[in-house]
């Protein structure tokens, strides 16, 4: 079939043409009278499988030509095209381009542009990209409001497609502070807090499983030693008997550790919501989050502190979510603002393997 174009579309004008192209195949959009729009990625694809010539006037362009073309115009046209093809041909969903906050809408397995609306909103980056943590928030939150989802397509230099899909979460555990009468008192050592008593261990894993016992020493993070110390269950001293209040301690850590008051502001919040909250270094994260009593069940989240302004690129969020998935755990960045904190998911995804989904 013949596609003529036109400024930054191609027009089929004959009628019987535009429906096949629309009705059976889901591709461009209906023109009054007959035949179709079609982007320059529908056009571009077409001409690829060879089911579409496209002539600027008299001259017919090759697949070459109109690529090169359509890459003056469209900026990271080879990008967006590549995800697009991704989609359409290796998944068998329909796709459409979109303006805007977003590249692409996707429909669902199974699902047409005459009889559904998109179920993905997508976003076509290079893996070379950055990614802007607080405007990937904003985005979930507005596609979530829409009833759809939120992907982003990442291209490699080799031309594959890994998909994430992003999630608004609200995680929840069932560990709260009991009522228990006592508190503990602690000896400061270099990055850590240690507890002697055995009373006093018992107790802080009573209260919440805070601490570990390691070569017959209680050991506390320097974050469950502020939030105790915050909650009057805890007083501590140092090895020459300073002791330190929550203010003291706080700008001891800060000190010791990068990015201490965001950390303690996530740790704070997800106890505060029933979580029990361990060391994540060997997952690559800040914490690993139990949601009930860590030796009856597993980490559900690996969760890392960042602030809400923060930029990332994308090789740096794949290993983290590779490793996440890895071991079966949801990984969440916890963006700090001010004193809130929202979780932001990324899940590695394959778009079109659940229908409708």
């Amino acid at each position: 079939m013949k596609g003529e174009l036109i400024d930054d579309y191609v027009v089929v004008k004959d009628q019987t043409d535009g429906n096949r192209l629309y009705g059976k195949g889901n591709y461009g959009y209906p023109r009054r009278g007959g035949g179709v729009d079609l982007d320059l990625l529908e056009a571009n694809l077409l001409v690829e499988i060879g089911k579409l010539e496209v002539f600027d006037g008299d001259r017919k362009l090759s697949f070459e030509d109109l690529f090169m073309l359509s890459s003056t115009m469209i900026e990271d046209f080879d990008i967006l095209y590549i995800t697009y093809r991704d989609i359409r041909l290796g998944r068998g969903l329909v796709v459409k381009q979109e303006t805007g906050n977003y590249d692409l809408s996707v429909f669902g397995a199974g699902k047409r542009q005459t009889n559904s609306r998109p179920a993905y909103m997508l976003r076509a980056v290079s893996e070379r990209s950055v990614l802007d943590a607080s405007e990937s928030l904003e985005g979930t939150k507005e596609t979530n409001d829409r009833r759809k989802n939120l992907l982003y397509g990442v291209v490699d230099e080799e031309g594959d497609v890994t998909y994430y899909k992003l999630h608004v979460k609200d995680p929840a555990g069932k560990v709260f502070p009991t009522d228990i009468k006592g508190s503990a008192e602690g000896v400061l050592l270099s990055d850590r807090v240690f507890v002697f008593d055995q009373d006093q261990c018992n107790f802080l894993r009573e209260y919440g499983f805070f601490g570990k016992m390691i070569n017959g020493a209680y050991q506390l993070s320097l974050a469950e030693a502020c939030y105790l110390i915050g909650k009057g269950r805890l007083t501590v001293r140092d090895i020459d008997a300073k002791e330190y209040d929550y203010d003291d301690l706080f700008d001891y850590a800060a000190a010791q550790q990068d990015e201490f008051e965001n950390r303690l502001k996530v740790y704070t919040d997800l106890r505060e919501r029933g979580l029990v909250v361990k060391a994540g270094f060997k997952y690559g994260t800040h914490f690993r989050v139990y949601q009930d009593d860590p030796d009856d069940c597993h980490a559900r989240f690996l969760v890392h502190a960042v602030p809400y302004e923060i930029t990332k690129m994308w090789p740096d969020i794949s290993r983290t979510v590779r490793l996440s998935g890895g071991v079966k755990k949801e990984i969440l960045f916890a963006m700090v603002k001010g004193n809130s904190v929202q979780y932001l998911e990324f899940e590695w995804y394959k778009p079109g393997l659940v229908p409708g989904k």
